[in-house]
């Protein structure tokens, strides 16, 4: 498949590339980790202002009215950057599905702010995201309830990335027997407590405590059908791993680059590193499996861009992000040497990067087992497999 960007994608990536390079050192990063938060809001102010944020939200609410492949351009260069921002959280786990299934009213309270800088989404896909990982129903850990006009929420939402400065997070919760409802709370409302957790790459993802917790109709994705849920539910995951993918193909890159200049310049024996073959093919094969990620995502986004079944390239491009990425990164740093194990020097922070995208993705054995399974329904359902 040819990945030829157009003109106007060339822009986007363009922009992207400028202000992430102009504005994100390692020093930088690492001052913002320093933090409480861990959210570098001048960052998220000029991404704003580029008209990078609504890229993908409907014209209407103040965005581009592009796609994922427009938005994946911006994931990888954040991922190049590995700068702490709830950019995947916001957009592609808040915005999009909002975008998508969001009553009028919501989405009139919530895209306009995002585009703008001003808002911050979330979403709780953890427990689902890791049910459906290794062949489960993903079925949510929280709990609804209906009332009347509504439903209220009880039991955990874990490891919400962002949460802690989200203004409206989407929970995942079940209704009845088998329906799921998506519910778009206010983590400061009244019967929600926060609980600080850290992940592997220093970002903050806390778990939500919830008791009681009263949802309005309106406030309900896809308007609160049970039925549906599931559905809305794998629509949002779908993007959400190729996202993830995305930000994968720039940690990848960024490393190798940074590795290949390593080796150009430190001296062994009097010679440059990247002379002894045992490091040139090591970096050629993380530079190989940087190549599969990105290959495997753009097929990814540009299925669910296109209106075609996705779900076995988002898986495929999942496993390789999820195998083929970790391997890189770890590649990367053990060609640094002592270096790479100085969490003041910066090439530490892609493989915590790269190793917490493995994580959130699932285990890459339970990425094959699910796609296997995928290839097995569709043989069954005499479907074929797409090219």
């Amino acid at each position: 498949m040819d990945f030829t960007f157009n003109e106007e994608q060339k822009a986007v990536q363009e922009a992207a590339d400028t202000i992430f390079a102009g504005l994100v050192t390692p020093d930088r990063v690492q001052a913002v980790e320093s933090t409480e938060d861990r959210f570098d809001r001048d960052l998220w102010a000029a991404l704003a202002k580029a008209d990078l944020l609504g890229l993908a939200l409907p014209e209407g609410h103040g965005g581009g009215g592009y796609g994922m492949v427009e938005f994946a351009l911006v994931l990888e260069a954040h991922g190049r950057s590995v700068a702490p921002l709830p950019l995947w959280a916001t957009l592609v786990c808040g915005a999009m599905p909002v975008a998508e299934f969001g009553s009028a009213p919501l989405q009139a309270a919530l895209l306009p702010g995002v585009a703008a800088g001003e808002t911050v989404l979330s979403a709780a896909l953890a427990d689902v995201a890791g049910d459906i990982a290794i062949g489960g129903p993903g079925r949510p850990a929280v709990a609804a309830t209906a009332t009347d006009g509504g439903v209220t929420l009880a039991g955990i939402a874990f490891a919400v990335p962002f949460a802690h400065v989200a203004d409206r997070i989407i929970v995942p919760a079940t209704l009845g027997d088998d329906g799921v409802v998506l519910a778009v709370i206010d983590p400061r409302a009244a019967g929600i407590t926060i609980e600080r957790a850290v992940t592997t790459n220093r970002e903050i993802h806390p778990h939500l405590h919830l008791d009681g917790v009263v949802v309005a109709a309106d406030d309900l994705l896809a308007g609160g059908d049970p039925d549906r849920g599931h559905q809305v539910l794998d629509w949002m995951l779908n993007r959400a791993w190729t996202g993830l993918c995305a930000i994968q193909v720039g940690v990848t890159e960024a490393a190798v680059a940074q590795t290949a200049s390593y080796l150009n310049t430190r001296e062994q024996f009097g010679r440059p590193l990247s002379t002894f073959q045992g490091t040139m093919l090591r970096a050629a094969d993380a530079a190989i499996d940087t190549e599969s990620v990105r290959v495997t995502m753009w097929q990814a986004a540009w299925r669910l861009d296109n209106g075609l079944d996705a779900d076995l390239a988002v898986s495929v491009a999942s496993w390789f992000a999820a195998e083929a990425g970790q391997r890189a990164v770890f590649a990367t740093q053990h060609l640094h040497g002592g270096m790479g194990a100085d969490i003041e020097y910066p090439i530490h922070r892609y493989f915590l990067w790269g190793k917490q995208i493995e994580l959130l993705l699932g285990p890459p054995s339970a990425q094959l087992a699910r796609l296997g399974q995928q290839v097995v329904d569709g043989v069954r359902a005499a479907r074929p497999v797409p090219a």
